[in-house]
């Protein structure tokens, strides 16, 4: 996960904290305006015109314009993981008055084991963007209908930050426990400098448990984060399937693999989706009609972005979308009049068979010649049970080799064991006999969470421990893995205003552009290696099998369970919180 590590961030290398810092510009763009400025706190009551700041909960989150009930400055903190694990910590800044050039500094990690650099370490200015409420959930909404306000979640790549008066800003530390480091404790500071101010000292002490957590490319959780090549073409003014669109994405696409993600998202035909979010999905094969009646198809920007995607590090599987899109309409050129054509086959139509039984024998011919063809799965997202056994009859017939995935809300998965990457939805109960016989086949059983799923879930407003939380509910029903749709479909202005039309703010999207991270990204991570350090750890205690083993087996498995489940209890994030400290715990 190195490359997330880039001189853009605000990791600095100097031994010690300097006095003075040479003088500098800090640009940057204006949030939106707080809608909230009529219940805003009096900051007349806080009469220092220092640059407050403090240690806090990476569970909480803090309003823009209200002074956070923070009693007592805390300038140490404690994080504790695995060598090669990610970690997260917060430090919340605060000021009743204009600050200008804020800046942070981290130092050497020292301990009687040796030094851990510097560099394993970053600081990131969170930003605040637009959200609203989850209100109905899922259908179309007017901003002026919801409860709006700005929740900090984007963590952006700027070295230095100008803090207006009365406001809040959330800073986001981030350590990677190197794999080489030896167990044992480390501590180091963090300089917090402003301009005309005095530095501020904070001490970060990680502790380095001795076990080892495998690289995210080798990690078992089978994440799926839907891509969205199109919308970075469309928020960078790039031409599509362009030389600098693809140059674009990698970064982006870089971070997902570096979550760990295990599928790349393709396209057979015209937008699947049905023009859903805020930039349809482009084409990547193009279908022509030729003079004669026949059909040929150019896959040149399908093996394009396949390849591009394998290069990145993601090549577990290649799920298809889809042979039964949302408004069963298909594009095809008609090579006579040079036009492109809309055509309407629905699922168990006569239009239906011809057109797919004349596209799959060419397109497993061409997988097999690309050797993808035992990766790839064509993917059906959500369809009825009728337009389900349609398509699966058709694939029979003229594409037996191809493999296939469902995002399932019919709670149908029993009629199809076959399928290969079956998801059900995070209210749908799925026998965990089932999902064992599934697993021993070599068949993949996952959840997914959409914007009809109050919790958890991965909105902009969603509490930040919920990201995390989504590691320990794969764990507790025994799910392979998590879908979520999507991980970069921007809507119009993302780093900004967070809202869409159709659904909760920030369903679209966990990463902003620039490849720049958020909350929810940074907390899914650590609820993903969590789940890998959970595999490990009863592995370990299965293998012991002594009375000792047995009992902390039982101990993490009853942690487990209190996590999985959709209803947010009035205890779900201490819950969480304790699992977290046990299983560190069992780690030792």
């Amino acid at each position: 996960m190195r490359s997330l590590f880039l001189p853009i961030l605000l990791c600095l290398l100097l031994a010690n904290c300097t006095k003075q810092r040479p003088a500098k510009t800090c640009d940057t763009f204006q949030e939106m305006k707080d809608p909230t400025n009529n219940i805003l706190s009096d900051w007349s009551k806080m009469q220092s015109e220092n640059l407050m700041a403090s240690f806090v909960s990476i569970d909480n989150k803090y309003p823009k314009s209200v002074i956070p009930n923070i009693k007592q400055n805390i300038v140490n903190q404690k994080v504790t993981g695995w060598k090669g694990e990610r970690l997260s910590a917060q430090l919340l800044l605060w000021s009743a008055h204009d600050v200008e050039q804020v800046e942070l500094e981290f130092n050497d990690f020292k301990s009687d084991k040796g030094n851990l650099s510097a560099q394993i370490a970053l600081a990131r200015f969170v930003r605040y963007v637009m959200t609203d409420e989850f209100a109905e959930g899922c259908g179309h909404r007017k901003p002026e209908n919801h409860e709006a306000s700005l929740a900090p979640d984007m963590l952006d790549s700027l070295d230095c930050f100008n803090i207006n008066a009365k406001t809040v800003r959330p800073v986001w530390i981030t350590v990677e426990i190197p794999r080489t480091a030896q167990p044992g404790n480390y501590k180091g500071n963090i300089c917090l400098y402003a301009r005309g101010q005095k530095t501020q000292n904070f001490e970060l002490e990680i502790e380095v448990l001795d076990k080892i957590l495998p690289p995210s490319s080798e990690w078992q959780f089978h994440l799926d984060q839907w891509q969205h090549p199109g919308a970075v073409a469309r928020v960078h003014n790039l031409i599509p399937w362009s030389d600098e669109h693809f140059e674009k994405m990698k970064p982006v696409m870089g971070m997902l693999a570096n979550a760990g993600q295990k599928v790349i998202t393709a396209t057979l035909n015209k937008d699947p989706w049905n023009h859903q979010c805020f930039d349809a999905y482009d084409d990547m094969i193009v279908w022509t009609k030729n003079t004669d009646g026949t059909w040929s198809y150019d896959y040149s920007v399908f093996d394009r972005w396949v390849q591009f995607m394998i290069d990145t590090g993601i090549k577990k599987m290649i799920n298809c979308y889809s042979m039964a899109p949302w408004n069963d309409e298909l594009h095809y050129k008609d090579a006579q009049t040079q036009t492109t054509l809309t055509l309407s086959a629905k699922p168990g139509s006569k239009e239906f068979e011809q057109i797919w039984g004349t596209f799959l024998p060419d397109f497993v011919k061409h997988l097999r010649e690309k050797g993808w063809l035992e990766i790839t799965n064509i993917a059906m997202d959500e369809r009825s049970p009728e337009a389900m056994k349609a398509t699966l009859n058709v694939l029979k017939k003229y594409a037996p080799e191809l493999g296939i995935a469902l995002a399932d809300n019919h709670k149908s998965y029993k009629k199809y064991p076959f399928i290969k990457d079956m998801c059900v939805g995070a209210e749908s109960s799925v026998d965990l006999q089932d999902i064992d016989q599934r697993r021993k086949n070599g068949l993949i059983t996952t959840f997914y969470l959409c914007c009809a799923h109050p919790f958890p879930n991965q909105f902009t407003f969603s509490d930040s421990a919920e990201s995390a939380y989504i590691g320990w509910f794969t764990a507790a029903n025994n799910f392979d893995g998590f879908l979520r749709w999507a991980f970069n479909s921007w809507v119009e202005n993302p780093e900004i205003d967070s809202r869409f039309r159709t659904w909760p703010a920030g369903d679209t999207y966990i990463v902003y552009p620039e490849a720049r991270s958020s909350i929810r990204y940074e907390r899914l991570v650590e609820g993903i290696q969590d789940y890998e350090k959970i595999q490990i750890i009863k592995k370990q205690l299965l293998k012991g099998n002594t009375d000792s083993d047995r009992i902390k087996l039982d101990r993490i498995n009853t942690a487990i369970a209190k996590l999985g489940t959709v209803e947010r209890t009035e205890t779900w994030n201490d819950d969480l919180n304790t699992a977290k400290i046990l299983l560190n715990k069992l780690s030792e």
